[in-house]
């Protein structure tokens, strides 16, 4: 049997493949963790652990069940301290605000149910407010990678865990880019998943109507396997919401990405930072992507309501008892901000959800363009020392890139892109619109693979990719799309709204012919059959609804298009679009392209969808 210290080198993928083998045992893997804890040393990662006889009797258990198919089978997991566990004490890192919850917090129960052995609650910034991880009584955990610098928050415990092996997940919390912030630093991933996806039922509150419960592992194929598992709508959660998550897929042959005009690609002097955000620019347009440049005045407005609207007033609400009984129990800056949050009055705050929602507008023209924002994770770095002389002039600086995409209903996924000269990490986000984690996923998971950077401060590289499937599976019905829903077109978002999944490009069978039509916004073509002999291959993508979906998707197809029968190269029959013969009279033929994407690419046609 190997040894427990090798399997928790590895990821989540890697562990539960060992415990399935029998190669080495939960409860192996349970004890390694506790003794790695020990032999890191830094006391500021946790608030508290589990009885480690506790845990290992879970483990021992588990495996007696034998029910080995479970996602995260025997996978220790930590948990930030604002995130109810049953029968440990849950501070928010306040200690006059602990209590001891009798139940999980619902994402904690599904981590169970899913097979993971919770080991311990995590540090924080006090009351999940700051992206720093300065603000604890208990500490500040150090950085992996720095001493010096801040490890970034308001999650910064559970990131620490992460980067530092000591386990492959950690639940974290996300309101304004606590769970990405501390990610970037940590030179792992962060994952923010769309409003609702994860109940927070049992998660003490920061600003309710925003918070979204995060995760944090050393792969994105480790993060997209803990969301399936924490994924769903829950009734104890008023703020849960049924988004299609849809299967992990392959990453789309094209794809738009927004970027900052290179006026506001904001770095503060920080000239490492600002090299390697252009140079994974140029990893993504060798990977194929579109770089659109957009204006980001308008998100970086939103990210000011954050905390200079009556957002704050939410932050109030949750410690409006400590704050009124014994305000002296806060620490100085959490509480310098929260009680700002009593000054606001209906008129505020009815004038900034007014602004919200006109920003919003803008938000769906820019998305509209684009697939997906890649930004820098954070502009730049910090000491702790220069964040106790500024604790929030620096801290507004940290969520830059960060504070607007809960407000703006989005999702986001951090990603490691680099190592500065002096060995500390840089990272990006990718952010789309609410419903398309599993679209980012697929993106993020190759870059980082392109970027051959070992998992966090490891020393470990990374493993293959899982293989993801290119067959529509049971619960999926596989469409062909030929023109504006291809990858990178501007329909494309039509299909990853609905949780659709790129399977593979190919092309029909030689029997079609495909026209451009006249008059239709965006520019669409229509394929028609026309037979044996005087028709050509034409190059299509395949992806794969959800079939309940399916309905949804065939019903807004306009005339004179329509989804029918057609035959790919390889003689099957697929579902896909196709074009009334009538339509087809004064269009023009433009098959000897091979396919819209070349067409298109030849004409410079506008591609931008006009709604």
């Amino acid at each position: 049997m190997k040894r427990a210290s090798q399997a928790m080198n590895g990821t989540i993928a890697e562990m539960v493949a060992a415990h399935r083998s029998r190669a080495t045992s939960p409860e192996a893997t349970v004890a390694d963790c506790f003794a790695r804890i020990r032999a890191h040393g830094d006391p500021a990662i946790f608030i508290s652990l589990r009885e480690e006889a506790d845990a290992l009797a879970e483990a021992r258990a588990l495996a007696a069940r034998a029910d080995t198919a479970l996602a995260l089978y025997g996978v220790p997991v930590a948990v930030k301290d604002n995130i109810d566990v049953a029968g440990m004490v849950t501070t928010a890192a306040c200690p006059d605000f602990a209590y001891k919850p009798a139940n999980d917090a619902t994402c904690v129960a599904r981590l169970k149910q899913a097979g993971a052995i919770v080991i311990g609650k995590t540090n924080l910034d006090q009351f999940a407010t700051g992206l720093v991880g300065v603000r604890s009584p208990y500490g500040v955990p150090r950085n992996l990678f720095d001493s010096a610098l801040v490890p970034g928050g308001s999650s910064s415990g559970s990131a620490i865990a992460v980067g530092a092996g000591l386990l492959p997940l950690a639940l974290g919390t996300d309101t304004a880019g606590s769970g990405r912030v501390p990610a970037g630093l940590s030179n792992i991933v962060g994952l923010k998943p769309s409003l609702g996806l994860i109940s927070t039922a049992g998660v003490v509150p920061a600003c309710r109507t925003l918070d979204c419960v995060s995760l944090f592992t050393l792969t994105v194929d480790d993060a997209f396997t803990a969301l399936e598992a924490l994924a769903g709508p829950d009734a104890a959660d008023p703020y849960s919401r049924t988004c299609p998550l849809g299967a992990l897929g392959a990453e789309p042959p094209a794809v738009r990405l927004g970027v900052p005009r290179p006026s506001q690609r904001l770095s503060f002097d920080d000239a490492a930072s600002a090299a390697a955000y252009e140079t994974a620019l140029a990893r993504w347009t060798r990977l194929g992507a579109t770089i659109v440049e957009i204006d980001m005045e308008p998100f970086h407005e939103a990210a000011q309501l954050l905390y200079e609207g009556p957002w704050v007033a939410e932050r109030y609400l949750a410690a409006r008892k400590l704050i009124e009984t014994s305000p002296q129990s806060l620490h100085p800056v959490t509480r310098r901000i929260i009680v700002a949050g009593a000054g606001p009055t209906a008129v505020d705050a009815f004038a900034a959800f007014y602004r919200l929602e006109e920003l919003r507008r803008v938000r769906d023209r820019v998305f509209d363009t684009i697939d997906a924002l890649v930004l820098p994770t954070i502009p730049t770095a910090y000491t702790v020392e220069d964040v106790l002389a500024d604790p929030i002039g620096l801290n507004s600086r940290l969520g830059t890139y960060t504070n607007f995409v809960n407000l703006l209903d989005l999702c986001a996924l951090a990603v490691p892109a680099a190592m500065h000269p002096d060995g500390t990490p840089f990272g990006i986000t990718l952010v789309a619109e609410a419903g398309r984690d599993a679209v980012l996923a697929a993106l993020g998971r190759m870059f980082h693979a392109d970027t051959k950077l070992s998992l966090g401060a490891t020393g470990t590289s990374q493993p293959p990719l899982m293989p993801v499937s290119t067959a529509p599976a049971a619960h999926e019905t596989a469409i062909a799309v030929v023109g504006a829903h291809l990858s990178g077109m501007p329909l494309n978002g039509e299909l990853t709204a609905l949780g659709a999944r790129f399977l593979k490009a190919t092309t029909t069978a030689a029997d079609y012919r495909l026209f451009a039509l006249a008059g239709t916004s965006p520019p669409k073509p229509g394929l028609l059959r026309v037979g044996t002999g005087s028709g050509s291959a034409i190059a299509v993508e395949l992806w794969a609804l959800p079939t309940e979906k399916f309905g949804v998707f065939v019903a807004n197809v306009p005339p004179p298009l329509s989804i029918g029968t057609l035959t790919l190269a390889d003689g099957r029959a697929m579902k896909g679009f196709l074009v009334e013969a009538e339509a087809t009279r004064n269009a023009r033929d433009i098959s000897a392209f091979g396919g819209w994407r070349a067409f298109m690419a030849q004409a410079k046609a506008p591609m931008h969808a006009q709604r």
